[in-house]
């Protein structure tokens, strides 16, 4: 009887096994194009979406319906190779109004596509899609069309494929916005592609012009995306690299002012470089920038200089950088928090986690690997920029205690969690229902998966706070 018990068990695993690795099919059988056309629906001027501006679309306390749709054709090359990140015609539906055409595409770093693609290098992500959804991005300028949609260009909808929780993105940004610092608004929508129920998504917003616009209103300048204002060995970046990381005014680029305090950083002494932070930056703001970013060991962030194999060539990711040429002063922006949080009781992995506190200097300023990782990492302090904002210790002290004063406690941090998990709670169970327990052979969230994300985020707010 033991025996026969076991090998039944056996047999079920190896069944869950064979259906988890089962070629997913690419063709989700769209029902509402059949065609290979799209509706083409020019604003009226009567249209939501002319009327209401992007605060209609960032309300947290909603999670709306969005409808795409994609001719079949596009849809299944796609989703055959979602890793080519190519754009394909598309139609936007929200509450009854229709811009069409769009353009979509999938979207994602190297760790969106982990897991959720058939092809076998993970460092290399190629394939077709395994996974219930994949991060997508919606462009609404299609064919040169000028109209906005809520006043925005682009909608990000984020797959959250890493986050148990579904609500790390979601907090993060909550935390440094509620400190003085402009990030993206992030919320959950629902969203269906051809009649096909996709799932929850983050609806997570663009850096870009508008972005800029809304919560810039005195300023005006670039958009720049993972560049630091000086290269790990402490010379300033050239002009054509600042120009190959803009993301507006890229027509006609003019980047004579980041250039020209790159180059005044690169000359500075440690006293003049702590002087270019105060005359460059609004020391508040970047005070309360590290302080959130610290706390929640967003590690694979701006402070995570990675290298090459050697120890050299460093560099951190997963930033943007808000340059004011109105005013003179620069301003970081985070981005990518998917990866929130989830350090701070214990390393979830080998490769993201920062090995250094605040301010600390490991291994000589050499590049050094850490334990279970192959990858080298570089103590952020060594670079110029970083060094300067350590001396900032009063500044950068105040900035925490008023986060884990004021934020990080059971009145708004977790209560922000409990309200925004009992909002999104019936669409995790219909993902649920409707990807896991009637066995459709993507993998998606389960329910008992996400109440513990939860729980366990919870617990990692808890530990931050002290």
């Amino acid at each position: 009887m033991f025996k026969a018990y076991n090998f039944l068990k056996i047999i079920i695993f190896s069944l869950i096994v064979w259906a988890c690795t089962e070629k997913a099919n690419p063709d989700p059988k769209p029902d509402l194009i059949q065609a290979e056309t799209l509706p083409v629906k020019e604003p009226t001027g009567k249209e939501q979406y002319t009327k209401l501006k992007s605060d209609y679309v960032y309300n947290e306390d909603v999670v709306r319906d969005y409808e795409i749709l994609i001719k079949p054709t596009d849809w299944n090359r796609i989703n055959n190779e979602p890793a080519k990140e190519e754009y394909v015609q598309a139609a936007i539906i929200l509450e009854g109004d229709t811009l069409s055409p769009v353009q979509i595409r999938y979207k994602g770093s190297i760790g969106a596509y982990f897991g959720c693609v058939s092809g076998p290098d993970w460092s290399r992500p190629s394939g077709y899609k395994t996974c219930a959804k994949l991060s997508m991005q919606v462009k609404m300028t299609a064919d040169n069309r000028k109209e906005k949609f809520y006043g925005l260009n682009k909608l990000q909808f984020h797959s959250q494929n890493n986050d148990r929780s579904q609500l790390r993105e979601k907090l993060g940004y909550w935390l440094f916005r509620e400190m003085g610092v402009p990030a993206p608004r992030s919320v959950h929508a629902r969203l269906k592609i051809n009649g096909q129920y996709q799932g929850l998504f983050g609806l997570t917003e663009e850096i870009d012009n508008r972005f800029a616009e809304y919560f810039y209103p005195n300023g005006k300048g670039n958009i720049y995306k993972e560049i630091w204002p000086i290269k790990d060995n402490g010379n300033a970046n050239s002009a054509s690299a600042f120009v190959n990381k803009l993301r507006t005014n890229e027509e006609n680029p003019d980047v004579t002012f980041i250039k020209g305090i790159s180059d005044e950083l690169q000359q500075s002494s440690e006293t003049e470089a702590k002087a270019w932070v105060k005359k460059y930056m609004d020391i508040d703001a970047i005070m309360a920038y590290i302080a959130v970013d610290r706390t929640i060991r967003h590690d694979d962030g701006p402070f995570h200089w990675y290298c090459d194999g050697n120890g050299n060539n460093c560099s951190s990711h997963n930033f943007y950088w808000f340059e004011d040429t109105k005013n003179k002063k620069i301003h970081m922006v985070p981005w990518d928090l998917d990866g929130a949080f989830d350090h701070i009781i214990a390393n979830q992995n080998p490769v993201t986690p920062i090995a250094d506190k605040w301010g600390q200097i490991s291994n000589n300023c050499v590049g050094f690997s850490t334990p279970g990782s192959t990858l080298k990492q570089k103590s952020a302090a060594c670079d110029k920029l970083t060094a300067a904002w350590v001396t900032y210790k009063p500044e950068y002290e105040n900035a925490l205690k008023v986060l884990k004063s004021k934020y990080l406690t059971n009145e708004q941090a977790k209560a922000k969690i409990d309200k925004w998990s009992k909002l999104i709670e019936p669409y995790i169970k219909e993902a649920d229902n409707f990807y896991n327990i009637q066995g459709s052979n993507f993998k998606a969230t389960n329910y008992s998966t996400w109440t513990n994300g939860i729980t366990t985020l919870k617990n990692q707010v808890s530990v931050a706070s002290f």
